[in-house]
């Protein structure tokens, strides 16, 4: 992750969907690459639940930049920080022992949508993100449906299942009852074994052990100290309760109306073997949605969509040769 200065946007007051209003918010972000006369080569990259709005020099570097898949000498490449995160974007309140809004993704695309407003952009090439990222690009093309050309939804369901529900109330519990630190890291050890699979970690551990025990053990306990020492329990909490809000359908009459209205094109993405968001629920929502299916193939399972580069870029070199005239496209 780059230190690289930030850009900020400052809004006196933002209303969520709770009917509670945020004040003094500053929303934090990257512009990689310049906006052309017509202002339409706009691209729009959502993170993960602890990513940053460092996509092109961070993260997603392998995919973002000059002579990437995502050109910035072609585009240029809007990430922000989502709201309540811990990298950049704030709002007044926002500190321990205050009472934590509700936020959902619904209200991170909101957001992020009145920055491109203020930039003065008026079609989006391109909308893309992975998992809470994923749950924000669909939110994104539900919330303004004739704007972005193209949308990617990466390893992301059209709302929170019950499965990823009770995958974060065990991480919850684990930050409210280890304490400061500990339960942290212990959130995090349970996440990545819904990041990764079963098979990764027999082919990259197996029995193997260390000096402080089994070598998959140290892996897990070495994840949790890293989140650790870069994120905090408050923005965690935040974002867990975020994407268990996520349902594209409330209030739109449900999934397919939701998505059906979408103008551009709008991708699906699947990842066979994905323990947190499988195949089968991002394939229900693409069929629903009337959008297109693809998927990336990857021992990792749910983490694929950041380290399966090469596949990514490939899908998003196609979605943006569709998205090459300001005119949205209807699948």
């Amino acid at each position: 992750m780059s230190d690289r200065p930030l850009r900020f946007q400052r809004l006196p007051r933002f209303a969520l969907d709770s009917g509670e209003a945020l004040s003094d918010v500053v929303q934090a972000y990257h512009l990689d690459g310049e906006l052309n006369a017509e202002r339409d080569n706009l691209v729009v990259v959502f993170h993960a639940l602890t990513g940053s709005a460092d996509a092109a020099e961070g993260w997603w570097s392998e995919v973002v930049g000059p002579g990437r898949a995502i050109d910035t000498g072609q585009y240029a490449v809007l990430c922000t920080n989502l709201l309540g995160s811990c990298y950049g974007t704030t709002y007044a309140g926002d500190e321990p022992g205050r009472p934590r809004p509700r936020i959902t993704p619904r209200d991170q695309a909101r957001l992020i949508h009145a920055l491109v407003e203020e930039l003065g952009v008026r079609s989006v090439a391109l909308a893309v993100g992975g998992s809470l990222g994923g749950m924000v690009a669909m939110e994104w093309a539900a919330s303004f449906p004739t704007l972005t050309r193209a949308t990617v939804v990466l390893a992301a369901p059209a709302a929170h299942t019950a499965a990823a529900i009770g995958w974060n109330h065990l991480q919850r519990a684990a930050i409210l009852q280890g304490g400061p630190g500990r339960g942290l890291e212990l959130a995090r050890m349970i996440a990545m074994m819904t990041y990764r699979t079963g098979a990764e970690f027999e082919q990259r551990f197996g029995r193997l052990r260390g000096e402080d025990g089994f070598e998959v053990a140290s892996y897990l306990a070495h994840q949790g100290e890293k989140l650790v020492r870069r994120f905090t329990e408050r923005s965690y909490l935040t974002l867990m309760d975020a994407m268990d809000a996520h349902d594209v359908g409330r209030g739109r009459g449900g999934t397919e109306p939701a998505l059906r209205r979408v103008g551009g094109r709008l991708i699906g993405v699947g990842i066979p073997g994905d323990l947190l968001y499988t195949d089968v629920d991002v394939r229900a929502w693409v069929k629903l949605a009337g959008a297109e299916y693809r998927a990336i193939q990857s021992i990792h399972g749910h983490d694929a969509f950041l380290i399966e580069l090469e596949q990514v870029s490939e899908l998003l070199t196609d979605a943006l040769s569709s998205a090459t005239v300001a005119t949205p496209l209807h699948t």
